[in-house]
């Protein structure tokens, strides 16, 4: 495993689109704007602030132009919003967001599911929004869903993965996601995968998106990191998941990638402890706890006290050592003579 040697990685958060879109309890808007407002102070790359879908499809986001109306902007952070079809497009680009992040799956079987559309017919709207949105500059990015692989379908053939990227470069989007929605992935199918498209489309901006259903997602971003990855989706507390895949755990954890990051070396340009500290936020927000490790136990830098005891144990330790010392020197003596 390679030294981070101060190499440059971006962190990408989306724990308030990602995240709040599939708790039970509504967010209110001026938490968000707040948590987001936070974010933006920690050195992040970039924020995913909410999606401009359907009110009636995801109440939680409801209010995504208050949000992104509310939120102060900081210089150097890419605010990025989720944008479904058309209407999304219009609104979003009503509210300035420096970024449209397109989602269709991989799969026929999950986008039928998620999407309720063919592959052929999410393509299709997304490219009338693609050539909708060219014109204003704004950056544009596409998110593939089950890139490696369908909780319903398996394995999906690495081919067809790289057929829908080309399409969509074809299109000049700048950027491609590749998403492990519901936590498939293991780091040699994820180096193999990333360090193809690189060979593939070296120009392209790549992110990695996954999830930590089955305890890989950290190992997958290493494995990531070693084909030439610089750029992950997180997010914060290690809040998300899938309504598709039973057992499905929330998104890698900010924090806690930030915190394996750089104690390997890698430059995130995010401040850990303020990072951390918005975490903490997050348990009262959402109201229950949530799968984040290193706000809970503190980085490895987080030294603990003594305990009250400890002297007194250690000094009845070190005289029973001087004892056993003496009656071992003794001993070598005695058998000298």
């Amino acid at each position: 495993m390679q030294n981070g040697k101060n190499k440059r990685i971006y962190i990408q958060d989306v724990a308030v689109r990602d995240g709040f879109q599939i708790e039970p309890r509504f967010i209110p808007t001026e938490q968000k704007i707040a948590l987001i407002d936070a974010l933006s102070q920690t050195g992040l790359a970039k924020i995913e602030v909410t999606s401009f879908t359907s009110p009636k499809a995801i109440p939680a986001l409801a209010d995504a132009e208050d949000v992104m109306n509310g939120i102060q902007r900081v210089p150097g952070v890419i605010y990025t919003v989720l944008v479904p079809n058309m209407r999304g497009a219009e609104r979003a680009l009503g509210c300035r967001a420096d970024e449209l992040n397109l989602v269709m799956s991989v799969s026929e079987t999950h986008n039928l599911t998620n999407l309720r559309m063919t592959r052929e017919q999410s393509f299709a709207q997304l490219a009338e929004v693609i050539d909708y949105a060219r014109p204003s500059g704004v950056a544009l990015n596409v998110s593939l869903s089950c890139s490696f692989g369908c909780p319903m379908e398996g394995a999906v053939p690495k081919e067809e993965v790289f057929g829908w990227v080309d399409r969509f470069i074809s299109l000049g989007v700048h950027g491609i996601t590749l998403c492990d929605t519901t936590g498939m992935a293991y780091p040699t199918q994820v180096y193999d995968i990333c360090s193809e498209f690189r060979q593939r489309w070296s120009a392209a901006e790549l992110t990695l998106h996954f999830h930590n259903t089955r305890g890989m997602g950290l190992a997958n971003a290493l494995g990531a990191i070693e084909a030439g990855v610089d750029r992950f989706d997180a997010s914060l507390g290690g809040l998300g998941g899938c309504p598709y895949a039973p057992g499905a755990t929330g998104n890698i954890c900010t924090e806690d990638l930030t915190h394996l990051l750089g104690l390997m070396g890698y430059d995130t340009n995010v401040n850990l402890d303020a990072l951390l500290a918005c975490a903490r936020q997050l348990p009262a927000m959402v109201g229950h706890e949530v799968p984040g490790q290193t706000m809970k136990a503190g980085t490895v830098t987080d030294l603990h006290s003594k305990p009250e005891w400890f002297e007194e144990v250690a000094e009845r330790a070190r005289q029973k050592q001087a004892q056993q010392n003496s009656l071992a020197t003794s001993a070598a003596q005695a058998a000298a003579l």
